[in-house]
């Protein structure tokens, strides 16, 4: 149903370590490139990071009408606990560590994490 998401970015470079490493981890496989832009994709669905010169000024805030966050299936719960520790060295800081893994509620086995442009993403591992 989704084709594709396009997040815009303020530092190509900085997302691409970011998101690369993440949707790569995930399964994603490196799909276009151009000087402003990359995408990954799984089956017909495309995220794209893309530098735009036409970007506005201001950091991005999950906070504000817009996108909150996005969620991504992971394969169980050893997976999402290697991601959880990989993350930040790709750029990515733990939310709501002290409810690490069940921060989503109980029995909803999750990590939320969030970049240093201000991105959240929300791992699921799926049950067991």
């Amino acid at each position: 149903m989704l084709h594709h998401v396009e997040l815009w970015v303020p530092d190509l470079a900085r997302a691409v370590r970011s998101w690369g490493w993440l949707l790569e981890r995930l399964g994603c496989e490196p799909y276009q490139e151009w000087p402003h832009g990359r995408s990954w994709r799984s089956g017909e669905t495309c995220l794209v990071v893309e530098q735009s010169p036409a970007l506005r000024e201001g950091p991005h805030d999950r906070l504000r009408p817009g996108l909150n966050h996005l969620a991504f299936h992971v394969a169980d719960r050893t997976e999402l606990d290697r991601l959880v520790a990989e993350a930040p060295g790709h750029g990515w800081s733990p939310l709501f560590p002290d409810r690490y893994p069940y921060a989503g509620g109980p029995g909803h086995r999750a990590a939320y994490l969030e970049n240093a442009d201000g991105f959240e993403v929300e791992l699921v591992a799926r049950a067991d």
